[in-house]
């Protein structure tokens, strides 16, 4: 039986750099930072909440460049305050790819690119939706 989603890997032909992005301008906690396999690969990670899931950051040597199709796969990273976290990425330069929208049910959803093409959508679920 399938209990949780434990982590999301993201791939990069760069961690180091993609990992930074989220750090500095997405304003992601590092919880860590190892090199891994025979080539010393980098591997980041950012954990959340009390059962740890955590998205991890990792070099791979078959990706290269930007991905080509950065909708088959978006994951949400849950806010306090939409508003406040979408102007600070604004600020930060960080392409917007949807400006904020609400799902009925859910709450409030924006769409951003990281710089390796991947999507993540900032959410604010709002009381009495989730």
């Amino acid at each position: 039986m399938v209990k949780r989603i434990e982590s999301i890997i993201l791939f990069s032909e760069d961690a180091k750099n993609l990992a930074e992005f989220y750090k500095d301008k997405v304003g992601l906690e590092m919880t860590m930072e190892a090199e891994i396999g025979e080539k010393g690969e980098g591997l980041y990670g950012f954990e959340f909440g009390e059962e740890k899931t955590a998205l991890y950051i990792m070099n791979h040597s078959k990706v290269k460049g930007k991905n080509s199709q950065p909708e088959r796969i978006i994951f949400n990273l849950e806010v306090d305050d939409i508003e406040k976290e979408i102007k600070k990425l604004d600020e930060a330069g960080v392409r917007k790819i949807a400006d904020i929208y609400h799902m009925q049910e859910y709450g409030l959803i924006a769409t951003f690119e990281d710089i390796d093409g991947n999507y993540f959508q900032l959410v604010q679920i709002r009381p009495g939706e989730a």
